[in-house]
Order: structure tokens, then sequence, then C-alpha cells
């Protein structure tokens, strides 16, 4: 049985949280981030989890909270980390979880926004624009396969993609 809420899902510095929040307010739902569930569960930043656990036991909790979301009853809008829909076992957890949106950003988009942050490990070591590209490259086609729309979010107002968003999920 699908459930029936919003998961956002896309590359890093695409709009997931930002836009997330905003959608909530605007579709009088809930907003829950995994990553911020995982920050405020281990007591640490993402980076400090990476540094000391690694990419793949942070990978391991991003599906934990998959499944503790799929016990939540109350509709809300879900962002998830740029790297959750890579992992196999996840991709039947979100389509249970509700309609997965892909939030598509070019390149260009994506090194404006996250050009200052060195939040990201998954950014770390190297040029920006080579990193985005690889991880892209890498990531592209799994979040078109388990989108269930996909929205293009270069050069739009968040009113716009709201209103976007509103008018194909309905």
């Amino acid at each position: 049985m699908q459930m029936n809420h919003i998961i956002l899902i896309g590359f890093m510095g695409a709009g997931k949280t930002s836009l997330g929040r905003r959608l909530a307010r605007a579709r009088h739902l809930t907003f829950t981030d995994t990553d911020d569930r995982i920050v405020a569960k281990m007591g640490m930043p993402v980076t400090a989890i990476f540094d000391r656990y690694g990419e793949e036991y942070f990978r391991g909790l991003e599906t934990k909270v998959l499944q503790e979301l799929l016990g939540e009853k109350k509709r809300c809008v879900i962002s998830v980390g740029g790297g959750l829909p890579m992992r196999g076992e996840n991709q039947p957890y979100l389509k249970k979880l509700g309609r997965v949106i892909y939030l598509r950003a070019k390149v260009e988009t994506l090194m404006g926004r996250l050009g200052r942050d060195n939040s990201r490990p998954m950014l770390r070591g190297g040029d920006l624009r080579t990193r985005i590209e690889e991880l892209m490259a890498k990531r592209q086609d799994t979040y078109e396969k388990v989108a269930d729309l996909i929205i293009d979010t270069d050069g739009k107002s968040f009113e716009r993609l709201i209103l976007e968003i509103s008018e194909k999920i309905s």
C-alpha cells in the first residue's frame, strides 16, 4: 500500500529542503528532512558522521529513517539526502511512502548554490564543477527511474515550483 507523502529527491543544492519547507506550508503539511532526523539522532553534523563512521554507515542510517517514516500516518513533505535514492533497498521505501518528485537542476545552477558550502562531505576534494558532474553522472539515471514526477528548478521561483508541483499532484 502506497502512503500519501510527497518525497523530494535530487542533487544537493537542488532545493529539496528550501522548497520542501515552503511546499509543506502551502499544502498545510508537516515537513521533515532525513538528514535533520539523522543529525538529531546522532547528535552530530552529517560531516562528523561521515568522518567518524564513513559513508556506508550514514547510508544505513538513511534507510532506518525511511523505515521509521513508513510508520508515520500524518501526511508530510519529506526531503531526502542526495545519495539516499542510490541505495537500492531505499527505492521501494520511497515508492511506498508516496509520490517521489525529482527536483532537477543544471550543473551551473548547483555550482551557484553550492559554491561556498563546505558542509557537504560528497563534494570534498577537487574542483567543485568536476565533483558535481561526476556525482550527477552517477545519480541522474537513478533519480529519473525512482521519480514519479520530474520538475526542472533552474531559474524558477519557489512560488512557481509550488504551483507546478501542485498542478501535477493535485
